[in-house]
């Protein structure tokens, strides 16, 4: 891989994982087109090029919520768990993410080996990209009978679980993990930013560990020169950082069609090229 390869898959990674195209799909197919491999240590280090931009984006989020979580956990002897979740939004932010996470833990540690063999699977690769597509139209057509009305639901236990296993299901390449998250919220009745900052944020702990589950695999990048492994970084933290500001943008002022008809293009060319090359 050189430099240029590393930078174009770089920025391939970036706006995928936050645009819902799915990035897994993206990270199967570039490589590919470009004639190189990237490893799984490389698309690791991408990952956490990912995760320095949505931190970043959201550090003084972040920062709120961390601290709120350690005062919710003072709530407790005092009895004012409920209570400090009801007076404090981002206490109540960081619990819905915590319980949000465990659905993607239980399914990365159960079916590892079931969502691994769907990387080398082309035509379902391409299949889970279709599906990705459905998702985002039909919750687009749901949101817009809830946009205007006051009946907008707030994050719940419930909603939070139920978007913790549509991330759980985005393991699989193809079905794309934003795409998965927001369509989810949409469906809820949640408010539609909301829906996106929650999906953005619930990232965070799931590309940490991901790297974390594959950060053995990190010393073969020594393999590739400093320059390319940098560069692919720089690319991926860049092209995520952009990516979240143009959702957010999008999310708020327009709608995610052109996204659903998108993965309704690349799904089937990729099984229709897949089938002509096999």
């Amino acid at each position: 891989m050189d430099i240029i390869q590393a930078i174009i898959i770089g920025i391939v990674q970036g706006l995928t994982e936050f645009l819902p195209v799915s990035s897994s799909a993206h990270l199967v197919f570039t490589p590919y087109l470009l004639g190189t491999e990237s490893g799984l240590a490389f698309d690791t280090l991408l990952h956490i090029g990912t995760l320095v931009a949505v931190v970043v984006y959201f550090w003084n989020d972040l920062v709120h919520m961390f601290k709120s979580f350690i005062a919710s956990l003072a709530d407790v002897p005092h009895g004012k768990f409920r209570e400090g979740l009801r007076e404090d939004q981002f206490k109540k932010l960081a619990w819905m993410v915590l319980l949000g996470t465990i659905p993607a833990g239980l399914a990365g540690v159960l079916f590892k080996g079931f969502f691994e063999g769907l990387f080398s699977n082309i035509p379902a690769v391409g299949a889970f990209l279709i599906i990705t597509g459905f998702l985002l139209y039909a919750s687009e057509m749901v949101s817009r009978k809830t946009r205007d009305k006051s009946s907008l639901k707030e994050m719940s236990i419930k909603n939070a679980m139920l978007i913790g296993v549509a991330q759980a299901c985005a393991i699989a390449p193809g079905i794309s993990r934003s795409g998965a998250t927001i369509s989810t919220g949409l469906f809820l009745g949640l408010e539609r930013e909301l829906a996106a900052r929650f999906s953005f944020l619930l990232s965070i702990p799931a590309i940490l560990g991901a790297a974390l589950v594959q950060v053995h695999d990190i010393s073969s990048l020594f393999d590739i020169t400093t320059s390319v492994t940098v560069a692919g970084f720089i690319a991926a933290a860049i092209s995520s950082y952009l990516a979240i500001k143009v959702m957010l943008k999008l999310i708020s002022d327009r709608d995610l069609l052109v996204f659903a008809y998108y993965c309704w293009i690349v799904g089937p060319l990729a099984i229709i090229i897949w089938y002509f090359l096999m």
